[in-house]
């Protein structure tokens, strides 16, 4: 049947894909298993292949090409009937090594990012602590910088090829007073002097190495900084789309795969007399499941759709979470009724994919996280638009109000008061901004009819109410701007609760927090 989201070529390349599968990994699975761990030779096959680079650029090994291979590519190693397996390469491509590409300097997308698309350093993202799992703000591991280092202390866990890896993307507070506004992303070595690892036993995943990580003054050049330091947290934000994306592909692949293995058994599986797959309430079981893989299947494409065309969508990507990985679970209980007894035995593989599932609906946000997100956005009128390299939160308009802000009577007592309040803080802005560093940009502010422009690019902050073209446009209400002024409201904080909407370069707009200090 044609497939509005695959040609040709994307075909060639699955199949391709499979046979390399069934001669490289496939045969191997259960060694892996066993031994919980992924031999670093097979990595660089991969590599070899291209299969690590699919949307990367050729000049640092990739092959550009178009999203959807990446999507064939999740759900090809998803159907290996190994979760550690799919986890350790999608961590490797679409989970770790997207930091090094955006954010990384070219020193370090040479040094580092050619050799995890080669498949000569296996990569992973560590995020998660003992005391802060979903909760990256509140993270506990330091980067206090000195001189050309950064010294780094505290602990990581729940860190897919940590144990047996080479790359480190690690989340650290370099201003931990500021909470995420005090967010960096460093690139650390799993050789470095000063970090050391402990495997963990896991209830699933076994072919996957999953480490608890331990800092003790790990010196870290300054040079392995991706972008720019206290930027982290947006970084973050951006990259969690895909890794959300690649969850829920993962779901309904994996709960393809159990379903076709379970199908074949029923059709081999007698019962009084027959088939089990004859049985009425069997069949009607796989209808239900076949029914709602399909639509979530379709669903997930549609959001890789968006994605692939740039769309920052993100109510639609943590349902495609949501959906897929909820799904899973209950596709994979289901399956392993079919087997009755056998499917409790090791030696079948839905006993494997029973235990494999489980951590979907926790790894890359919980599936309540998930539900607050999508809450948020139905509810509260929460919306998110990327601009530039960080996502921004912006709130739907209410009450007829053209900027998310309240509206106000339009009387003449209120018509003095905003022209006061606003003299008030062009003045006060004035005098911040020319005795700030310049931006080197130019930063507009508006206030509904009023605004204030900032112009950094001739060496001193010049500042005016002229409606002139800016790098970055500011739309926030006078009351919330007064009150970051003030102390009374971080602006990061107004950032993420979308009473600031940014237009434009919004690094130029993250320069506004050294107007407030």
């Amino acid at each position: 049947m044609k497939n509005y989201y695959f040609n040709e070529e994307h075909e060639l390349f699955r199949q391709g894909l499979r046979d390399f599968l069934n001669k490289e990994v496939v045969p191997n699975i259960e060694k892996w298993e066993e031994e919980q761990r992924i031999p670093k030779e097979i990595f660089k096959k991969f590599g070899d292949m291209g299969y690590l680079g699919l949307n990367y650029p050729e000049k640092y090994g990739g092959i550009d090409a178009d999203f959807f291979y990446a999507v064939v590519f999740t759900e090809e190693i998803s159907k290996v009937f190994s979760g550690g397996f799919m986890a350790a390469f999608a961590v490797q491509q679409f989970m770790s090594s997207p930091y090094l590409m955006k954010h990384g300097s070219d020193f370090l997308k040479e040094k580092y990012l050619t050799k995890a698309i080669s498949g000569d350093a296996i990569c992973s993202i560590a995020i998660s602590e003992p005391n802060a799992g979903s909760d990256v703000a509140n993270i506990r591991t330091t980067a206090v910088r000195e001189g050309n280092y950064y010294i780094v202390n505290g602990s990581k866990t729940f860190i897919t090829s940590g144990v047996y890896g080479d790359v480190l993307v690690t989340v650290v507070k370099t201003k931990p007073e500021e909470g995420f506004n005090g967010i960096s992303l460093l690139v650390i070595d799993r050789d470095a002097e000063g970090v050391s690892a402990t495997k963990l036993k896991k209830l699933g995943w076994h072919a996957s190495d999953t480490a608890e990580l331990s800092f003790d003054n790990v010196k870290v050049p300054v040079e392995n900084l991706l972008g720019e330091e206290n930027h982290g947290f947006f970084y973050l934000m951006d990259g969690l789309q895909l890794e959300r994306l690649v969850g829920a592909i993962g779901g309904y692949a994996g709960s393809e795969a159990a379903l076709d293995y379970s199908l074949q058994y029923m059709s081999e599986r007698e019962a009084f007399g027959r088939p089990i797959n004859k049985f009425q309430v069997l069949r009607h079981r796989v209808a239900q499941m076949s029914s709602e893989i399909e639509s979530i299947k379709y669903f997930v494409y549609h959001c890789c759709r968006l994605h692939a065309d740039g769309e920052y969508v993100v109510k639609e990507c943590s349902m495609a979470k949501l959906l897929g990985t909820e799904l899973s679970d209950k596709v994979m209980y289901q399956c392993l009724q079919f087997f009755g007894g056998y499917g409790y035995m090791e030696e079948y593989k839905m006993a494997r994919m029973f235990r494999d599932s489980r951590i979907g609906t926790i790894g890359g946000g919980t599936s309540e996280i998930m539900r607050e997100i999508i809450a948020k956005m139905v509810i509260d009128d929460k919306s998110y638009q990327k601009s530039t390299n960080t996502p921004i939160i912006k709130t739907k308009p209410t009450n007829g109000s053209m900027n998310g802000s309240s509206t106000t009577k339009n009387n003449t007592n209120n018509q003095i008061n905003t022209t006061m309040s606003y003299e008030s803080t062009f003045n006060t802005m004035k005098e911040k901004a020319e005795s700030a560093q310049p931006l080197g940009s130019v930063l507009k502010l508006n206030f509904g009819e009023n605004r204030i422009v900032i112009d950094g690019t001739n060496g001193s902050n010049q500042v005016s109410g002229e409606d002139i073209d800016a790098n970055c446009t500011v739309d926030v209400s006078l009351d919330d701007f007064t009150s970051m002024l003030n102390g009374d409201l971080n602006p990061m904080g107004a950032f993420m609760s979308g009473k600031m909407k940014v237009k434009g370069d919004t690094g130029v707009a993250l320069k506004l927090q050294t107007l407030f200090s």
